[in-house]
């Protein structure tokens, strides 16, 4: 899960890159907040990746106490699903500090460029 996330935030940086480079060459800098949509996109996938970590990291600690405690069944050895309500621990993601001081300054980055950069 820690490989997708960082395949998000790669990914998420060049579209971003890719869109403010184009808006740059047109010279229309209210189009730069189009860059706003993938960051949006990208946000929430990262989330939900970090939420689906967290949900299979409390079924494994779970399935570690059935073992050593002595009450592990065999239909427990293929029964690794993530664990509790998965919209909700996306919405715990999203205050996560993994991912909040990346996509606040990728906004940041997109209204500098919006208003700053490109203008010029």
């Amino acid at each position: 899960m820690a490989t997708n996330s960082a395949s998000c935030k790669a990914w998420c940086i060049t579209l971003v890159a890719g869109i403010l480079v184009i808006v740059a060459d047109k010279g229309k800098p209210s189009y730069a907040l189009i860059a706003g949509i993938p960051t949006l996109l990208f946000l929430v996938l990262d989330a939900y990746y970090l939420a689906l970590e967290r949900c299979f990291r409390t079924s494994y600690n779970e399935f570690i106490d059935k073992v050593h405690s002595g009450k592990v069944r065999t239909s427990d050895l293929y029964a690794v699903v993530p664990k509790g309500s998965l919209v909700k621990k996306v919405f715990q993601a999203l205050g996560s500090f993994s991912i909040w001081p990346f996509y606040l300054t990728l906004g940041a980055m997109i209204c500098l460029a919006m208003w700053v950069v490109i203008p010029s």
